[in-house]
C-alpha cells in the first residue's frame, strides 16, 4: 500500500507516525514545502519518498500522487483544502482523506460558518456581523458600543483576533479607537495576502469561558470523536502575549478534560454532527475527512463554537494520534468508502501534554525566528520519557534550520496531566540553537495551577448556563439599553 501525505508540520509528522504503525505496512510518500526531518525519516524507513514543492497547488499534488501510484492521499493542513487539492486528486480517480473545496468553507470563511449555524439552528452559535470594507465596519463600531471579538473573516493562520470588553462608561472613546484601529489592521495586514474571499472583517459578540477542541473523523454520515484537547494560544505564561498557532496542549485521561463533563462532551459531538449534515445540505457534497470544533464553555449555551477547523488542530493532533490504537489506514479507508460506522475508535487511556518550542521572534517577527541551526537530542528526550514531533524545520546541506514558526513539539504521556507536564518540561532543555539565538516555550502548560484555573472557571460558567436552561433562556438574551428600553436577541 502507498499513501501520499500532504503537509510539513508537527501535525503531519504525527499523522505520518500513526499511518506508519498500520498493520498494512504502508509506504509513506510526502509533499512538503520544507523537508521536515521527522516525516522524511518515516518516508525513508517505509521505502517512500519526499517531494518538495507547493503543497497548495492542486495540479502539482495530483501529479505526484499519480507518479507514485498511491492508494490514497491524506491532507494535513487547511490551505491545500482551500485551494481544491482534494477535488483535483479525486478528479484523477485517486481517493482522498481531507475536505474538498466546498466543505472546507466551514473553516475558510468564518461568516459562512456563522450563517450556516444560524440557518440550521445549530446550538452553540453567536451573533455576528461580516463586512467587506473598513468603512462599514467602522460605522458599525461607532453606532454600537459593546464587548466584541474582531476577527479576519478568513482563516488567516490563527492570527488577527482581538477581544475587547466594553461594559463600563469610562474609556469608551478610547476603546472605540482601539476597535477601529484593529479593523484597519485586520484588512491591511492579516487579510492582505488573501484575495479568494470577499468579506474581510468579522465582528462577533464576546464570550468567556474555558476553551477546548473536539476533533472528529467523518465520512459525511457519522462522526467519530477523538478525546478532547485544550490548546493554549497565547505566546507567554499565564495566557498573556500575542496569539500563536498554539504553544502547547493537554488531554485526558479518558475522552473528556478535567473541566469538561461527560454531558458537555456529548453535546459538543452533537454540534459537530449537526454541522457536518448541514454542510452537505448547503454545498451538495459529503464531508469526508477530519472536522474539529474549536469550542468554549460559555454562560450563553454551555458548549459554544468559536470556530471550526476542516482538519486536525496543531498541536492538538500531537496529543491524541500517538494514543490511537485503531489502525489509521483502516479509518482512512472507512472515510473514503463511507463505512466509518463500522469502525470502533480506541485510544490508550493516558493523560498527555504537548509543549511547543519556538525561536524568539515567533509569532510576529517570523523573519527573526527563521534560519537558525537547531539541535534536538532525541536520545536524551527519549531517556526523559518524551517524544519529539518536528514542526517548522528544514534540512539544508544536511543541517536542521528553523523555518520561522514552532520548531518542535515535545509529547509526554503519564497518568495525570501535571505528571505529563513535568516530563515534557524536562525534555525541553534538549532542544537548542547553535548560533546563540534564544528559544522559548510555556512552562505553565499542564501545571496544577493552570489546570485549577480552568476547573474553577468551568464551575462558574456551568452554574450560569444551567440556570439559564432551567429558566428557558438558552438561545435568548435580554438587555436593557438607556433610551431604547428592553432588547431581546435570538440565538
Amino acid at each position: 500500500m502507498k499513501i501520499l501525505l500532504v503537509g510539513e508540520g508537527a501535525r503531519e509528522h504525527a499523522i505520518a507516525d500513526a499511518l506508519s504503525r498500520s498493520t498494512y505496512s504502508p509506504r509513506i510518500f510526502a509533499v512538503m514545502k520544507l523537508r521536515n526531518p521527522g516525516i522524511s525519516r518515516i518516508c525513508e524507513e517505509t521505502r517512500g519518498e519526499v517531494k518538495l514543492g507547493d503543497s497548495t497547488d492542486p495540479s502539482f499534488v495530483a501529479s505526484i500522487a499519480e507518479q507514485f501510484s498511491v492508494d490514497f492521499v491524506f491532507i494535513g493542513p487547511e490551505e491545500p483544502q482551500f485551494h481544491g487539492v482534494a477535488d483535483e486528486v479525486e478528479n484523477r480517480g485517486i481517493p482522498c482523506v481531507g475536505a474538498k473545496r466546498g466543505p472546507s468553507e466551514i473553516e475558510m470563511s468564518k461568516a459562512f460558518m456563522r450563517r450556516l449555524m444560524w440557518k440550521y439552528k445549530i446550538p452553540g452559535r453567536l451573533r455576528f456581523m461580516a463586512f467587506k470594507n473598513i468603512e462599514d465596519a467602522v460605522a458599525y463600531i461607532e453606532e454600537y458600543a459593546e464587548s466584541i471579538a474582531l476577527k479576519p473573516a478568513r482563516q488567516a493562520g490563527g492570527k488577527g483576533v482581538k477581544v475587547i470588553a466594553d461594559l463600563q462608561a469610562y474609556l469608551k472613546k478610547e476603546k472605540e479607537e482601539v476597535k477601529k484601529k484593529h479593523v484597519r489592521n485586520i484588512v491591511e495586514e492579516h487579510m492582505r495576502p488573501y484575495t479568494d474571499i470577499e468579506e474581510r472583517i468579522l465582528i462577533e459578540q464576546k464570550v468567556e469561558g474555558p476553551e477546548y477542541t473536539l476533533q472528529c473523523f467523518t465520512d459525511g454520515r457519522v462522526v467519530k470523536p477523538l478525546p478532547l484537547v485544550q490548546d493554549n494560544k497565547n505566546a507567554y505564561e499565564m495566557d498573556i502575549g500575542p496569539e500563536t498557532g498554539g504553544m502547547g496542549s493537554i488531554s485526558g485521561p479518558g475522552k473528556t478534560l478535567p473541566f469538561i463533563s461527560e454531558e458537555e462532551y456529548e453535546e459538543s459531538v452533537e454540534i459537530v454532527f449537526q454541522t457536518v449534515r448541514a454542510i452537505e445540505k448547503e454545498v451538495g457534497e459529503a464531508y469526508k475527512g477530519i472536522i474539529a470544533g474549536q469550542m468554549m464553555l460559555t454562560a450563553l449555551w454551555g458548549p459554544t463554537i468559536i470556530e471550526f477547523y476542516s482538519r486536525f488542530g496543531d498541536p492538538e493532533a500531537v496529543n491524541v494520534l500517538p494514543l490511537l490504537e485503531t489502525d489509521l489506514v483502516e479509518i482512512s479507508e472507512a472515510i473514503i468508502s463511507q463505512s466509518l460506522n463500522k469502525v470502533k475508535l480506541e485510544f490508550r487511556d493516558s493523560a498527555t501534554v504537548v509543549k511547543c518550542v519556538a525561536p524568539r521572534g515567533y509569532p510576529n517577527r517570523r523573519d527573526l525566528a527563521k534560519g537558525h541551526p537547531i539541535y534536538v537530542d532525541e536520545s536524551k528526550i527519549k531517556e526523559a520519557g518524551g517524544r519529539v514531533f518536528y514542526g517548522s524545520i528544514d534540512i539544508v546541506n544536511g543541517e536542521m534550520i528553523t523555518g520561522g514558526s514552532r520548531a518542535v513539539e515535545i509529547f509526554a504521556e503519564a497518568d495525570t496531566i501535571p505528571a505529563a507536564s513535568e516530563i515534557a518540561e524536562k525534555c525541553v532543555q534538549y532542544v537548542t540553537l547553535g548560533d546563540g539565538w534564544k528559544l522559548f516555550h510555556r512552562s505553565d502548560i499542564g501545571t496544577e495551577e493552570l489546570l485549577n484555573e480552568r476547573i474553577e472557571l468551568a464551575k462558574l460558567i456551568r452554574e450560569i448556563y444551567r440556570y439559564r436552561r432551567e429558566k428557558n433562556l438558552i438561545g435568548r438574551q435580554i438587555d436593557w439599553i438607556p433610551k431604547r428600553g428592553r432588547i431581546e436577541y435570538e440565538f
